[in-house]
């Protein structure tokens, strides 16, 4: 237990007094957790943001964007069985192969 006293106690880590409900955390890695669709739009080239339009009408769905530093947006969609992915590229071409590591 910590002395609510003592000066160096780590008050980022001490969660006890500011806990957080679980219902309100986003975890970025659950597929059932949804994620607002005009928020992982916002920042898409025009060019991606035709491409995706055109990939949903397929039934691929926009799972998230990645935001590499110095880099454009990298929309990362799925099939409607989560069995293959795809990104978007910065001129609104596919990229079947993108070689990203994706956590399972």
């Amino acid at each position: 237990m910590h002395d609510p006293n003592d000066p160096y106690r780590d008050d980022l880590n001490d969660l006890e007094d500011d806990t957080v409900p679980a219902s309100s955390v986003h975890d970025r890695r659950d597929p059932a957790s949804e994620q607002d669709p005009i928020a992982l739009r916002s920042g898409l080239s025009r060019a991606q943001l035709d491409t995706l339009d055109m990939m949903e009408s397929f039934r691929w769905r926009l799972a998230f964007v990645r935001w590499p530093m110095h880099s454009a947006a990298i929309p990362v969609l799925f099939n409607q069985t989560g069995t293959h992915y795809v990104v978007i590229n910065e001129d609104g071409s596919l990229d079947e192969q993108p070689g990203l590591t994706l956590r399972g």
